[in-house]
């Protein structure tokens, strides 16, 4: 009797490619992606670029909720029921996005282990994540939470190769990302190039060097 084989599932092909149920859409930087309070349909996976996640409460206040960048996962909450979505996301630089249908996310997330592993990988970093930024917001200076951002975007610590060079981000972004006025982050920023921690040639390099900013106590 001849045995049939079956293809192995390729994550990272799935991940990188439109299909029937996924189409990958590209981002103009400050473009909305979706909005607080409007329909929630697709699980969303950032293939290059970054996002910024918002909340606005009743009185117009606005909060950053995660900044994710290539490799995350967003608009999952869909996957609970949930029709609504409870966040902004917004681009930060021009970023391309795979859009997954809800029921073909559900699909693989059900047939698939190795992606299933994946995604359940992603969400328990994601929760450790989200600790780390209220704990940094709460306690660290103005100095580590510019250097622990610029870190982040660059992936240290996510990927075994992190990125050197990040997409150009503005100042002003990156004084909203973390919560203060542009003049302090123009004033790190000058100080981290002084340093040799950083420098901008077509796009911003980030040293390894910059740790010792988040780690110094």
């Amino acid at each position: 009797m001849k045995r049939i084989k079956h293809s192995v599932f390729d994550a990272e092909a799935f991940l990188a490619s439109a299909g029937v149920s996924r189409k990958v859409l590209k981002y103009e930087r400050k473009a909305t992606i979706f909005t607080q309070g409007k329909s929630s349909k697709n699980v969303m996976y950032i293939q290059e670029g970054g996002v910024r996640l918002t909340v606005v409460n009743e009185v117009g206040k606005e909060a950053i909720v995660a900044i994710l960048g290539p490799g995350d996962f967003f608009g999952e909450v869909c996957l609970s029921g949930q029709k609504i979505a409870q966040v902004t996301a917004t681009a930060i630089t021009p970023t391309t996005v795979l859009v997954i249908e809800k029921d073909e996310m559900v699909r693989v997330l059900h047939t698939e282990h190795a992606f299933s592993d994946r995604f359940i990988k992603h969400m328990l970093s994601r929760n450790i994540r989200v600790e780390e930024d209220l704990i940094d917001q709460l306690f660290n200076s103005t100095e580590k939470r510019l250097a622990r951002t610029l870190l982040q975007l660059a992936s240290y610590g996510k990927t075994e190769h992190p990125e050197k060079l990040i997409p150009k981000i503005t100042q002003e972004t990156l004084a909203e990302m973390i919560g203060t006025t542009r003049t302090r982050v123009n004033f790190f920023m000058n100080k981290f190039k002084k340093l040799g921690y950083i420098h901008a040639n077509g796009g911003l390099h980030i040293n390894s060097s910059l740790l010792s900013v988040v780690l110094h106590d």
